[in-house]
């Protein structure tokens, strides 16, 4: 559905006034000492994302520039946007033509075959297409045998693609997957499970079945030629991440396949690491190259909020929050230590739903302790409903908590798509201090992390739990249909500018906050550095004609203080 023609300059006036008195909140203003330039480069990583959302490459960018790492992105327009592929070939082609004078790189299979992580669960390319991106990355090492190429691609998730049936059918099919998933567990499967199993099969189209069934055989062919690149050291490293997943479905089964060829051709992590997650995966596969260029081992410690949240499996996940959590540390090249003391980062892992309201305030205590006595913390800040009273940054302003202080906040999206990013934030923050060489470098690798911190906070918890769903809400007020992607003649304009002001409005009320001007101290050569955030400048769009991502630019305005 349009959103009617006849509304459109009311509600754009409309929203242009609310614009300007969210504008108009008052904001302090101080003397404001920022670094004229960023962290010194150190060393350059070529990129090709998973696609052209900014968690799969912007995010990558910013975070990389707290260690003095430049990431090199291809051009936007040879990327994805949205349904439309990326330019397979012209992408390729960009890959081969930069590559030199860079230090690594981190290629995203999914981009280079089908132009995206979209366009890959159509599975349009034909064995031909798999063999040459194969070879395409053959001659890449051969070009540049001393450049470590990273590539990680992407299993494809259970949940049918589109297209390929109605949603009746689709439910079928993930019930069948769920159950072929239970089965494949058992030593012995039930006559139950085994009968409801064919009652399943016979009532799903056989074609449609086939080709359901095909995406993940396939899938499991081509992986096996990307393992033997790995293995015979075209690759320094291969990831395979599962993107939105369960704990019983057909992609563990080809997951579990795939490790036991690892187990039988003793090809270890380092080679070839199994992992969930699909967005965050090429910030870990960095913080991981930096540190092993470093000789750095992070030793990290797990705090949870509560006994029971190790065990727990949210929502599009397919494995535990401590199993989860343990993956990503060795991912990103650390390594679990059951103290505090012994730890160069403490993850803290929060997940609480409605029923668990209360015992957010023990949590938010127990966080601020460790950071008023200088522990350096990553909080996974998880919830059930994606709802902001289920989190605790809300608390933590209340409590006046030094949030500057955190290594890295993380609450967007799935659990493996937070712990990964707070983990490998918090690492290459680790870095960067290690790296510093006088209080001018300790100045810049602060202003870098504390904007790609405020940017999380204002994302993963301000917008995300709360401005979002106002947006979707004055959207469907107006008309206008949300549910398949904006109208960009319509309703995008308009969605827009309510995402602008809103982020403006969120940027002003989070800078009000003591818990926001609560200085942080850095050490730094010669002594700490003492230092506070006074102001934020941000802006916000939509990259793609939906409302639950958003491209979100941050700079944090720094003083030092004696």
């Amino acid at each position: 559905m349009h959103f009617p023609r006849r509304l459109t300059p009311v509600l754009i006036i409309g929203a242009l006034l609310l614009c300007t008195l969210l504008l108009t909140a008052p904001e302090k203003n101080r003397g404001v000492a920022v670094p004229p330039d960023l962290p010194r480069t150190i060393r350059r990583v070529l990129l090709v994302p998973l696609d052209s959302r900014p968690p799969c490459g912007r995010f990558v960018q910013d975070a990389a520039r707290i260690a003095g790492v430049e990431v090199i992105l291809p051009p936007a327009e040879l990327l994805d946007e949205y349904f439309r592929p990326g330019d397979t070939a012209a992408l390729q082609k960009w890959t081969v033509e930069n590559l030199a004078g860079c230090d690594a790189a981190i290629l995203s299979v999914d981009q280079l075959l089908h132009g995206g992580l979209l366009a890959s669960r159509q599975s349009k390319k034909t064995p031909d297409d798999e063999k040459a991106l194969l070879l395409f990355l053959q001659n890449l090492n051969a070009a540049h045998p001393d450049i470590p190429l990273y590539a990680f691609s992407i299993l494809p998730r259970m949940t049918p693609p589109d297209g390929l049936c109605d949603w009746e059918e689709q439910k079928r099919l993930m019930r069948y997957s769920r159950l072929v998933g239970r089965i494949s567990l058992q030593a012995r499967p039930s006559t139950e499970d085994l009968a409801a199993l064919e009652t399943l099969r016979t009532s799903i189209a056989p074609d449609i079945l086939a080709r359901y069934e095909s995406l993940f055989a396939n899938y499991a062919d081509f992986s096996g030629r990307l393992l033997s690149l790995a293995e015979g050291g075209v690759l320094r490293r291969l990831v395979i991440g599962q993107d939105d997943s369960e704990p019983y479905s057909i992609p563990n089964l080809v997951l579990r396949q795939l490790s036991e060829t690892l187990a039988k051709n003793n090809i270890g992590e380092d080679r070839v690491f199994l992992v969930q997650g699909a967005d965050e995966l090429a910030l870990s596969i960095l913080a991981a190259d930096e540190a092993a260029w470093d000789g750095f081992v992070p030793r990290v410690a797990l705090r949870y909020n509560d006994a029971s949240t190790p065990d727990r499996v949210l929502p599009y996940m397919g494995a535990a929050l401590q199993d989860t959590a343990l993956e990503k540390i060795r991912f990103t090249g650390g390594v679990f230590v059951p103290s505090d003391k012994d730890a160069d980062v403490v993850l803290y892992v929060s997940a609480h739903d409605k029923t668990m309201r209360e015992q957010r305030e023990s949590a938010v205590r127990e966080v601020a302790a460790l950071l008023d006595r200088g522990q350096s913390v990553a909080l996974a800040d998880l919830s059930e409903h994606l709802n902001a009273d289920e989190t605790l940054l809300p608390l933590l302003l209340e409590a006046k908590a030094p949030i500057h202080a955190m290594a890295a906040y993380a609450g967007w999206n799935t659990a493996s798509n937070s712990i990964g990013t707070a983990v490998a934030h918090a690492v290459l923050l680790q870095i960067a201090e290690r790296r510093a060489k006088n209080p001018d470098d300790v100045l810049r690798l602060a202003v870098a992390h504390l904007s790609f911190l405020d940017g999380r906070f204002l994302e993963d918890n301000y917008y995300l739990k709360n401005g979002v769903n106002h947006i979707s809400d004055s959207l469907e007020k107006c008309g206008a249909q949300n549910g398949r992607g904006l109208e960009y003649n319509y309703n995008y304009p308009l969605a827009s500018l309510l995402l602008e002001s809103a982020v403006r409005h969120y940027s002003a009320r989070l800078a009000r906050t003591d818990a926001f001007q609560t200085p942080v101290t850095f050490d730094a050569p010669g002594g700490p550095l003492r230092l506070r955030v006074v102001g934020l400048t941000c802006s916000a769009r939509y990259p793609w004609p939906r409302t639950f991502e958003i491209d979100l630019r941050t700079q944090a305005q720094i003083e030092r203080l004696p």
